[in-house]
């Protein structure tokens, strides 16, 4: 494996952002998009390469060592790659969806007049993704982490002009910079247990410790808060629908490809020591069923088309968490990339809707569009078939892989498992008939603007579209009589946690029937929500009542998002604004009297000064003279 491939990953992304980010004033917009597209496929074909080269070599984790960077006594923090199933997976998820992504904005965005510098954030932010995921330490990982959060508050607040979407941005920057203090108390105390950050380091040394030690505790859970500000899990989650400010192709890459997927990265590569802490990972599964349950409530009323698939996102990665509570990592890593697929598609369809309907996003405003838009139509009914976990689409081998370990862990959290997976499928479908059947409800203006996007945005849904269709086939459970591929690849990451808690990876006790009805359950539940959401969309024609109309008080609760917004508001924001104010007149009077007093004594002195400029030669003299006495009295008597 080529040391000078592998560093061209990263550095391809962030080659795009400088030339971009340069020269996106002058360079044509068609080379800015060739340049930052061409940038990410790049860097996509490397990591097919070094995905091909890992394979050949026998699967054996490879340590890339580029340079010493921190030498603190003891304490060394190499700049240095990590080579593995896991950062592989991520490689080829964040530059393959990435690249599509790419392809996508550069008709989405086209007539936008900040095109060029939209593509360097783009870029940017793919950067310190792989840098994340590539990083063989968790410095290194927290530079990535770090480095997407400011990306977010970039591509956020894109259209600055606005001031909501400026509020939004500075939301999920602050929001998650709460979070990354947790990520950072448990580097420090990495740092002080083990006098390491390397992962192969770390994860040697813990397997010395019992299972339970309140350290290993201590160190999991400040991660996990880490995990829960990047990955939007109660009570962090507020940030991410609000995120939606943002272009369309950032929510995608946001929702689907990066950001909220580093949280799920760091537990799994941390899996070692979250198998010596089942106290913690219980935590991660009651809050992860929690978020999936309560943001897919959430998700039933809306009728932003962005916001319904931003709820949608919070409460998948809360299924993603409820699969890390369990102990179920490769099932996690598993709905983190058939996510990737089906999440990615229907933002990006949402986006080919939304310019469509010149920017509308109320799906109260739209209807009967699938004779308009047909590949727009097709792809979006692949992604919500594949979301509700419908047999054979992706979603439902993740899913239900996830449910199944759930179930043999705790049969209440799979009981909130299968009731967000009903609500998912309701909202999800809801959603697809009130945007793609019926008649149309908006504007003439708008029906006349009507049509298919170009071929740049329909070619990546398309792929998308195969992909979450075809997507879950690598993992088919025994049940099924077929392999799980991808729990094979994964396999060799949990020795170590194979060593140190061998009975959390036991063979499933469930047998084929179980699993058989487990499937039938969800799988039925997830259609009996389809079927009434078509009664009641398509059959009876109903549409959401306008805001002005009065809502019953469960609707009201649903509706504005329970509201915890303004609880947020009124518990943290306007006391620390009001203490703000405070401190900020408090401070500026005590300046203030400090520089004017200075300025007061200052023309004090001066004024005493200027009456010894008398103009007079003679007292000039005297003073003169004075002055010289005085200097000889002091040598001579002193």
């Amino acid at each position: 494996m080529s040391a000078s491939l592998l560093i061209l990953i990263p550095l391809l992304p962030l080659i795009g952002f400088l030339i971009n980010g340069i020269g996106f004033k002058t360079i044509p917009k068609g080379a800015v998009g060739i340049i930052g597209t061409l940038a990410v496929v790049a860097s996509f074909v490397l990591s097919v390469m070094t995905f091909q080269a890992f394979i050949a070599a026998g699967s054996q984790p490879v340590i890339v060592p580029l340079f010493d960077w921190i030498t603190v006594g003891n304490l060394n923090i190499p700049f240095s790659f990590q080579v593995d199933q896991l950062s592989l997976l991520m490689l080829m998820i964040i530059t393959g969806v990435g690249s599509l992504i790419h392809i996508y904005s550069i008709g989405y965005m086209h007539h936008d007049e900040g095109f060029g510098k939209f593509f360097a954030y783009l870029n940017l932010f793919l950067f310190f993704m792989l840098l994340l995921v590539l990083g063989s330490n968790y410095v290194i990982m927290f530079i990535g982490w770090e480095g997407v959060g400011l990306c977010s508050y970039l591509l956020i607040g894109f259209w600055n002009k606005n001031t909501n979407y400026n509020n939004a941005a500075r939301k999920a920057f602050i929001m998650n910079r709460v979070g990354d203090l947790g990520f950072l108390l448990g580097i420090f105390t990495i740092i002080s247990t083990f006098g390491s950050v390397e992962y192969l380091e770390v994860f040697s040394q813990a397997t010395d410790f019992e299972i339970g030690d309140p350290v290993i505790i201590m160190i999991t859970l400040f991660l996990f808060i880490g995990a829960m500000g990047k990955s939007a899990q109660i009570p962090l989650y507020t940030w991410l629908p609000d995120a939606m400010a943002g272009p369309t192709p950032v929510s995608a890459l946001i929702h689907a490809a990066t950001m909220v997927t580093a949280g799920i990265y760091m537990v799994i590569r941390s899996n070692v020591l979250y198998s010596l802490a089942p106290s913690t990972l219980e935590i991660v599964g009651i809050i992860g069923a929690a978020t999936a349950l309560f943001a897919a409530s959430i998700g039933l009323l809306q009728n932003d088309i962005k916001k319904v698939l931003a709820y949608s996102t919070v409460s998948q990665l809360g299924y993603m968490f409820m699969g890390l509570g369990a102990m179920a990592y490769s099932a996690s890593m598993f709905h983190v990339i058939t996510h990737a697929f089906f999440k990615a598609l229907l933002f990006l369809g949402a986006g080919s809707v939304i310019h469509a309907m010149s920017d509308e996003q109320d799906i109260r405003s739209m209807g009967g569009l699938r004779k308009k838009l047909p590949i727009t139509f097709l792809t979006f009914l692949i992604a919500t078939i594949a979301i509700s976990g419908i047999p054979p689409f992706a979603g439902f081998f993740s899913k239900d892989e996830i449910l199944a370990h759930v179930f043999e862990h705790n049969k209440l959290l799979w009981v909130i498992g299968v009731l967000g997976s009903l609500m998912t499928s309701f909202y999800m479908f809801r959603l697809l008939f009130l945007t793609f059947f019926g008649t149309f409800r908006g504007t003439h203006e708008q029906e006349h603007h009507l049509h298919e996007s170009p071929a740049s945005m329909t070619i990546p849904l398309v792929i998308l579209a195969v992909l979450s269709a075809l997507g879950g086939f690598i993992g088919v459970p025994e049940a099924l009589h077929g392999t799980h591929h991808l729990a094979e690849f994964m396999s060799p990451l949990y020795d170590a946690s194979r060593q140190v808690n061998p009975e959390a990876f036991l063979p499933t006790e469930l047998s084929h029937s179980e699993e058989y009805l487990l499937m039938g359950v969800s799988v039925a539940v997830a259609l009996v929500s389809a079927v009434v959401a078509y009664v009641m969309y398509v059959q009876k024609s109903s549409v959401p009542a306008p805001d002005s109309q009065p809502k019953s008080a469960l609707q009201g609760l649903v509706y504005n998002k329970y509201y915890v917004d303004e609880l947020y508001d009124n518990v943290f924001v306007k006391p620390i604004k009001a203490l703000s104010n405070i401190l900020y007149s408090f401070g500026e009077f005590f300046i203030d009297l400090v520089v004017n007093a200075f300025v007061r004594l200052t023309q004090f002195f001066a004024g005493l000064l200027k009456k010894t400029q008398t103009g007079s030669t003679g007292d000039y003299v005297f003073a003169m003279v004075l002055g010289i006495v005085v200097i000889l009295f002091w040598k001579l008597l002193l």
